[in-house]
């Protein structure tokens, strides 16, 4: 039978849950990446949230459009890839601390 005691745990249960969840977002989001294209010639910066912070591009690439365009692609297409590979491994984290909630991984992680 369920009962109040049992309801009252899980509603706390939830509660830090979210806590946990509003924590893990606020650190995701303060991390930064960077990311170095073309032997060093493009770099990235990203922070948690996906948005590019910054750019710096070698004066050497000024002059080659081509080659500029296909090293920034590169790298914001990596600095991506970083970001949401640091997202699924902190939710992951996050669920596995959950003790019998995370005991079973719904997304088949060993």
């Amino acid at each position: 039978m369920f009962n109040l005691g049992d309801m009252s745990k899980m509603l706390g249960d939830l509660s830090g849950l979210q806590e946990n969840a509003q924590k893990l977002q606020a650190e995701l989001e303060s991390k930064i990446f960077n990311v170095k294209s073309g032997g060093g010639l493009v770099e990235v910066s990203i922070n948690g949230k996906g948005e590019v912070i910054d750019i710096n591009i070698d004066d050497s690439l000024l002059s080659d459009k081509d080659s500029l365009q296909i090293l920034l692609i590169g790298a914001i297409n990596d600095a991506n890839k970083m970001v949401e590979q640091n997202r699924q491994s902190s939710a992951m984290g996050m669920l596995g601390g959950m003790g019998g909630m995370g005991g079973s991984n719904p997304f088949g992680a060993k």
